[in-house]
């Protein structure tokens, strides 16, 4: 038999009926009886088109408000029969099933009514029976049938149809049945996840809908893919593609940023997903600089983010660095042109759009996940743990340094000065080393660490950080605490006059 089938009949029940139109009126000139149910059957009717009423095959109105309309065993047998097969083509006679070729359904929304913030009941009205069966039973026999389960396959199934004089290849149907499963098997995950969403249940259900092939992995010799709706988060206005270690880096800038969302205008420039220069001042312009200024040599190829809308000025330095991507709120008409100056220079557009909850990465056979670390140390959190007290100024700058060293890899060590990244000590597999390296980068660019504050992402098991620091003109000291160790941190620190708060919050980044 041949794998190319003609069709003469379609079931059409959708939600979304938009760029519907073009193919009910191909399916007319075509002679391919049209079943409908609903609104899509008025629809129909009101482009003057014949339709035949599902009610009038099944003898069966819609019932239960909607709830079941095409729940009935003639649908679905002229659904799932197989056409070589005589039995079932004998049943078809036998009940009086129609053969269905073709099965055009979609999905209610139910992802978007969740999003909406809508009531509970609301959102279970949203569960679709119908239309997930007729395209779960339609995607399994495409043997014999075509399943288009989204309207965003409909120009391409007008295209198919058209070309085809009603008829399609048994490649062309197995491949629609993949897109079915496709959103069959998302529409179920979404649904699960609502229900789990306080995790009750130990399961893991992932389904990202966007995906794009990137040129490679993290080397040129691993295949790299992005799943995610990008375009919800950034407008990219500029550039070459972003690659596998663009959108790490992207990723760590952005949450770096936000916990500085609200505050002054703050420019941070990060390298290998770790802050290597970050500023608030008064003006986005001297941020900037004094960003620049906390390690010219890595900001070379880095990733710069701004809390506030880049200007001119801003720009204008900026264009004399190369960097990979810049990203920000907005842009100022005149700052952007001179950005693209640069053509494979990435500028991105940040949208205010909610981060995950959950993070994930593989583990060995396995998968990890964790819920995202929130928490952002705040100055009411502290404990005053030395008989020496930070000033106002060293306090904001305790919570600065914090900040950054939240989203630096660990171990951690975190100098900064009014409001200036000096210099971090970033993954080392000891806080001395975090220290020491934190230490001579600061002094390789000419700071002055007298009257600096330090913040380590964990707990100090030995005074010698605290005497390391002090010694190279640390002031006050950020620290989770939680040692068994931690008094004689606070000792010296009140034998050399140093202060030390603790948050109760470690910051492990591994």
């Amino acid at each position: 038999m041949s794998t190319t089938k003609k069709a003469t009949s379609a079931l059409i029940s959708v939600f979304h009926k938009d760029g519907l139109a073009p193919i009910v009126q191909k399916f007319n000139e075509l002679g391919i009886t049209i079943y409908s149910t609903g609104g899509t059957e008025k629809f129909i009717k009101e482009l003057g088109i014949k339709v035949v009423p599902v009610e009038d095959v099944t003898s069966y109105p819609s019932i239960l408000g909607g709830r079941v309309k095409t729940l009935h065993p003639k649908v679905f047998g002229g659904i799932l029969n197989r056409q070589d097969h005589q039995g079932d083509q004998e049943q078809l006679k036998e009940f009086d099933i129609p053969q269905l070729d073709i099965v055009i359904v979609d999905l209610y929304p139910f992802e978007k009514t969740v999003a909406s913030g809508a009531s509970e009941q609301d959102i279970i009205e949203k569960i679709d029976i119908g239309g997930i069966s007729l395209i779960r039973a339609a995607a399994k026999n495409f043997k014999d049938v075509l399943c288009v389960s989204s309207m965003d396959d409909y120009s391409e199934v007008l295209d198919l149809i058209t070309e085809g004089k009603g008829s399609t290849t048994l490649e062309d149907r197995k491949r629609f049945a993949a897109k079915s499963f496709n959103v069959s098997s998302h529409y179920d995950t979404a649904i699960f996840n609502y229900f789990n969403k306080n995790h009750e249940e130990a399961v893991l259900k992932i389904s990202e809908a966007n995906g794009q092939v990137l040129r490679y992995g993290e080397n040129p010799h691993q295949k790299g893919f992005f799943f995610g709706d990008f375009d919800a988060m950034f407008h990219k206005v500029h550039g070459k593609e972003l690659s596998y270690n663009n959108l790490l880096d992207v990723d760590a800038a952005v949450n770096l940023m936000n916990e500085f969302k609200n505050d002054a205008p703050t420019f941070a420039i990060l390298k290998h997903n770790n802050a290597c220069g970050l500023a608030m001042r008064d003006t986005l312009h001297q941020a900037y600089m004094d960003a620049l200024a906390g390690d010219p040599v890595s900001a070379f190829g880095g990733v710069l983010i701004s809390n506030k809308e880049i200007d001119k000025a801003t720009a204008e330095e900026i264009h004399q660095l190369f960097c990979e991507v810049v990203i920000a709120p907005s842009y100022a008409a005149d700052a952007l042109e001179i950005l693209k100056g640069k053509k494979n220079r990435i500028i991105l557009i940040q949208n205010d759009v909610e981060l995950p909850e959950s993070m994930l990465r593989t583990c060995l056979n396995g998968v990890l996940v964790q819920g995202r670390d929130n928490k952002t140390d705040a100055i009411e959190d502290l404990t005053y743990a030395t008989e020496n007290k930070p000033s106002k100024g060293e306090l904001e700058d305790l919570i600065f340094a914090s900040k950054i060293c939240k989203h630096t890899k660990s171990n951690t060590i975190v100098l900064a000065k009014d409001k200036q990244l000096l210099a971090s000590g970033t993954g080392q597999t000891s806080r001395v080393d975090a220290l020491n390296q934190a230490i001579h980068k600061a002094q390789s660019f000419n700071f002055n660490l007298e009257g600096s504050v330090m913040a380590s992402d964990a707990f100090f098991p030995f005074p010698d950080c605290v005497e390391i620091a002090g010694n190279s003109g640390v002031k006050s000291v950020i620290q989770p605490g939680g040692s068994i160790k931690d008094q004689l941190s606070i000792d010296y620190c009140n034998e050399n006059g140093i202060a030390m708060v603790m948050t109760g919050t470690r910051h492990f980044k591994h």
